[in-house]
């Protein structure tokens, strides 16, 4: 089996120790170094080049969103896990690509879970899709189970805002909060009602029912406003096929 190395970035003591234990206890996991601030996290991981980093968010110095940052266009890019105690950076954590997302307490099992994705490091096969979404592989979807701070509850996919995603992962936007899902755009867009929902581009997908205004821009592509004040350029094709539908 090939060894996974693993930088942990933590200033909170029984956190970091936690993380350390269960990182030893974890088949196919090798730890390489612990730091308790972001500058030192930085360097270490420039320096030691670890395949996975678990990072706080909030540590003294440089962020945890700060260092991946500054490693963003470096040649070695590791998978990054955030750990917080605060919930509001989701969407960010999700922008910056981030495999997962431990809110704090989390359980062994929690990180056990996120690990598993970053090992596996595989697309979900139709069946997983299906069992992730709580319905059927062609049934239409009615609503999702998603998670958050621990707890699983049901999202009617009528509150659903928008919908933006890279390769792998899905930020969902529903009644004001963002929800990251471990399933692609493309799990959802045949499953959800196309009269409702619109991929404006090729990573965003928007929930019409919540759209303001749409405004063309020097290039004549519209620019889709949301009621929460989210803008969202369309694509060309996009652009053109809603002006033609416009009375």
């Amino acid at each position: 089996m090939n060894t996974t190395t693993v930088l942990i970035a933590e200033d909170e003591p029984l956190a970091a120790e936690a993380l350390a234990d269960w990182v030893k206890a974890t088949s196919g996991l090798q730890l390489v170094a612990v730091c308790e601030d972001g500058e030192d996290a930085l360097a270490q991981i420039r320096a030691l080049k670890p395949a996975l980093v678990l990072t706080d968010i909030q540590m003294p110095g440089l962020t945890g969103l700060q260092v991946v940052r500054e490693i963003q266009h470096d040649a070695h890019q590791p998978r990054i896990i955030f750990t917080t105690a605060y919930d509001d950076h989701a969407l960010t954590a999700f922008e910056l690509h981030a495999v997962d997302y431990l809110l704090k307490p989390f359980s062994r099992e929690r990180f056990d879970e996120a690990v598993a994705h970053v090992l596996r490091d595989a697309a979900p096969t139709t069946a997983e899709v299906a069992q992730a979404l709580g319905a059927p592989a062609d049934a239409p979807l009615t609503r999702l189970l998603v998670r958050d701070q621990g707890k699983i509850f049901p999202l009617q996919v009528g509150d659903i805002e928008s919908l933006r995603s890279d390769n792998k992962y899905t930020a969902i936007t529903a009644k004001g909060r963002s929800f990251l899902v471990r399933l692609p755009i493309a799990s959802f867009e045949t499953r959800l009602d196309p009269a409702r929902f619109l991929r404006l581009q090729r990573g965003c997908i928007v929930n019409l029912d919540f759209v303001d205004n749409m405004t063309p821009d020097e290039n004549s592509q519209l620019v889709v406003q949301l009621r929460d004040g989210t803008r969202i350029t369309a694509n060309r094709e996009v652009s053109k096929m809603l002006r033609e539908q416009s009375l």
